[in-house]
């Protein structure tokens, strides 16, 4: 059990390196389909409503809740580019984490298997 203890902890964190990534890419892929729902409000928003309607939309109907619907999408947009490209980078430092330690464990076991033959 000793000496899968090791394995057992590199298979964890490349586990945990390709999550993070794999999730950030999805968030990305995510991004393309949001940004065509957007576009979608934004324009039957503007296009199909005159700005004297726009700007006599009374608070709760629902023109006004999708003035604040295409208000607030980029800021759902930043937040799946930005937060993907953060689970990306963390899933690339847990890859080159296990990538030193593993790097760090070749001598170490070199030498047992040096000692051993001996």
């Amino acid at each position: 059990m000793q000496s899968k203890m090791p394995m057992m902890m590199m298979a964890l964190i490349l586990l945990v390196a390709f999550l993070f990534a794999g999730s950030g890419v999805k968030m990305h892929l995510d991004v393309a389909r949001e940004e065509g729902t957007f576009h979608a409000a934004q324009n039957d928003y503007l296009i199909n409503n005159t700005k004297a309607d726009r700007d006599s939309a009374t608070v709760g109907s629902d023109l006004s809740q999708l003035q604040a619907e295409v208000a607030n999408y980029p800021s759902t947009l930043l937040f799946l580019k930005l937060v993907g490209v953060g689970r990306i980078l963390t899933g690339i430092f847990f890859l080159l984490l296990g990538i030193l330690i593993a790097l760090v464990m070749m001598p170490i076991r070199l030498g047992k298997i040096v000692r051993g033959a001996q």
